[in-house]
């Protein structure tokens, strides 16, 4: 039987939150661990996904076009160095992408997009911009898991709520919601209350020398901090991501 095809959402409504650097962890784990095809779509315009897996910046200009009806989603697509793993970069066309979404009037032009990326790809990992409007409808249909990255602060107990009232109030049959404590300091105290507090049970991603590094080497940590701690958590983190889709998969069979 083929494998099903699942996408998986990193989305936050603020910027600085290690979105992007995990939305290019879980691709590669996804693919040089699980040995999923999968393909990294970046949404984002400063389009730092690719950058962090080593390529070039798109100067096309052309990446939004990938929503018109006539589009092939596959003449976009880069491959890059590691087995498995192709990315869908953003430029700077993704700036008027809201208005031209809002034009079109269709909100699951994402989920059919990935719907004829499907033949070759299992995974799509969709590097989300922190923004709730026409492009965060778009990912809210098509989505069958959203990450939300949180970081230990007294604002991230409003901007959950407040993300899930967004999505309940427009999309009945909702993706599943997984949020993570991310940059993580367990010297604070702040940081050690909201661990306790409102994020209890939430998988946490530490702030760590090894994650900055990633930016540093545009390379994933797995590759040359293996044996990190914080390097183990996001292991666990997507251990946990494939056990949930794969429970979902079992429940639609």
């Amino acid at each position: 039987m083929a494998e099903a095809m699942a996408v998986i959402a990193v989305y936050s409504v603020k910027g600085g939150v290690g979105k992007t650097t995990l939305a290019v962890d879980m691709a590669w784990r996804s693919a040089a661990l699980s040995g999923h095809s999968t393909l990294l779509w970046d949404l984002d315009p400063q389009g730092g996904a690719g950058w962090l897996l080593g390529l070039a910046d798109r100067t096309q200009g052309d990446a939004a076009a990938v929503f018109r009806k006539d589009s092939k989603p596959a003449d976009l697509v880069t491959p890059t160095r590691y087995p498995g793993l192709a990315v869908l970069q953003a430029d700077d066309s993704m700036r008027s992408l809201p208005a031209a979404l809002a034009r079109i009037g269709k909100r699951k032009r994402m989920a059919r997009t990935a719907a004829t990326l499907s033949s070759d790809y299992a995974r799509i990992i969709v590097d989300c911009p922190p923004v709730l409007n026409e492009i965060s409808e778009q990912i809210f249909a098509a989505a069958d898991l959203l990450i939300v990255p949180l970081p230990p602060s007294p604002l991230s107990a409003r901007a959950l709520p407040m993300i899930q009232a967004e999505i309940l109030a427009n999309h009945p049959r909702h993706p599943p919601i997984l949020p993570v404590l991310s940059m993580y300091d367990a010297r604070r105290k702040l940081h050690r209350e909201v661990h306790t507090g409102f994020a209890a049970g939430w998988p946490v991603i530490p702030m760590a020398s090894a994650i900055e590094q990633t930016a540093v080497r545009r390379a994933p940590i797995g590759t040359f901090a293996a044996s990190s701690d914080v390097n183990a958590r996001l292991q666990r983190l997507w251990e946990g991501i494939e056990a949930k889709l794969t429970m979902q998969a079992s429940l639609a069979d």
